[in-house]
């Protein structure tokens, strides 16, 4: 009975928000759908089994699923209060996973750790974490967020340690998304503009020393401005990917009927499948998943305004930081397959293959499904004469 009693609780949470949910099959079913199309190729040369790569997704999304279910039955307050342990929790896997022999070394980077034969990188974990634990943080030190430059710079100094272990994997671009996190959540508590700007300065700076000073980076950025320089070379997956984007024109070639995914393009199914998606499907499709995304992260935004209005700010906070999250890392991968910035190992949200990713993302997408339930009960239970703040949203 307890088991129907939950099979019920999950489902009336996810009804509570039809738009959101909406959104989250929109982006399952087309990665998957892109995904397929970009691997069967693969897995019949690699695997002498085309649906070795589909299946595996459809597994991952499977377990990604089952990992929501089980934190939709888990009450926010449980997640503020364990928030620094979680966080440590984080930095202490981005430990382990440097251990020689522990971590798994993929293409020079040592990012990810073996569970049970699945593979999951480490840093989707921290971003997680850095949400909760910086939802937490400004909750309990709003006014010291506002009034001094302890406030801001005190949590830093931990993401500047887990920055430091992410660059000695190295995994530059979750450095950066996991500091965006941080900085924009300390933004929207009501962080000091003058001291935001010198801060996000002084970072700026560190960012563009640790790009200059090291050669490979430096090299992503020189062939980012000009990739058709040494397009066999250190620009080849970039022009493969806009290759890709021309050739996909207004409606693309059909799904199924690309041909950069056929070896030219490195990382089809992970990192360049917006690529592989803007040739099959064209422009009309590039657009449809920058609007699911928009959606996504407006729905996000929605959803933290309504718990900041009803006092829940931790709730609130959690909200805003998964929206930071989904917003910037989606962009960034969107960005770099369209040539708009240096290429960066980041996936694309909900959409590109792994099982690691595609656990944490689906989790998160679960915890914004618990805030939001959370705030309708509250509202739902507050006489409407007390409810003003709840209307119109």
């Amino acid at each position: 009975m307890r088991g129907k009693e939950a099979m019920v609780s999950i489902i009336d949470r996810i009804k509570a928000d039809p738009l959101l949910l909406s959104v989250l099959i929109g982006l399952l079913a087309m990665g998957f759908i892109i995904m397929s199309s970009a691997t069967l190729h693969l897995g019949a040369k690699v695997y002498n089994n085309a649906f070795h790569y589909p299946l595996r997704q459809l597994l991952h999304i499977g377990l990604g699923l089952i990992a929501g279910a089980i934190i939709l039955m888990i009450n926010m307050t449980f997640w503020q209060k364990i928030s620094p342990w979680l966080f440590i929790a984080g930095l202490g896997l981005l430990v382990v996973v440097l251990i020689p022999g522990v971590g798994i070394k993929v293409n020079g980077s040592v990012r990810w750790l073996s569970l049970g034969g699945l593979r999951i990188q480490v840093s989707e974990i921290v971003k997680l974490t850095t949400v909760i634990y910086m939802a937490g943080y400004v909750t309990k030190y709003k006014e010291s967020v506002r009034t001094s430059a302890h406030g801001l710079v005190k949590p830093l100094l931990l993401f500047a340690f887990s920055c430091f272990l992410l660059l000695k994997e190295p995994d530059f671009g979750s450095a950066v998304v996991i500091l965006t996190i941080a900085l924009g959540m300390m933004f929207i508590s009501g962080a000091r503009i003058w001291q935001f700007v010198i801060l996000l300065f002084a970072v700026a700076i560190l960012a563009g020393l640790l790009v200059y000073f090291s050669p490979y980076r430096m090299l992503r950025v020189v062939s980012f401005l000009d990739p058709w320089a040494d397009p066999l070379n250190s620009g080849f997956q970039l022009t493969q990917a806009l290759i890709a984007f021309g050739r996909g024109e207004w409606l693309g070639v059909g799904l199924g009927s690309g041909l950069q995914k056929l070896f030219y393009l490195p990382e089809a199914h992970t990192d360049f499948l917006f690529s592989v998606l803007s040739e099959e499907l064209g422009l009309l499709g590039v657009v449809s998943v920058i609007l699911l995304y928009s959606m996504l992260v407006w729905r996000t935004f929605v959803i933290g305004l309504k718990a900041e209005k009803a006092d829940q700010d931790f709730l609130a906070y959690v909200a805003y930081g998964l929206g930071i999250w989904f917003g910037f890392q989606a962009f960034i991968n969107m960005g770099v397959n369209m040539g708009m910035l240096p290429t960066k190992g980041l996936t694309l949200p909900l959409m590109s293959y792994g099982g690691g990713s595609m656990i944490v993302m689906c989790s998160a997408i679960s915890l914004l499904f618990r805030v939001n339930s959370e705030i309708t009960e509250i509202q739902a239970n507050t006489p409407k004469g007390n409810a003003a703040w709840a209307t119109g949203l």
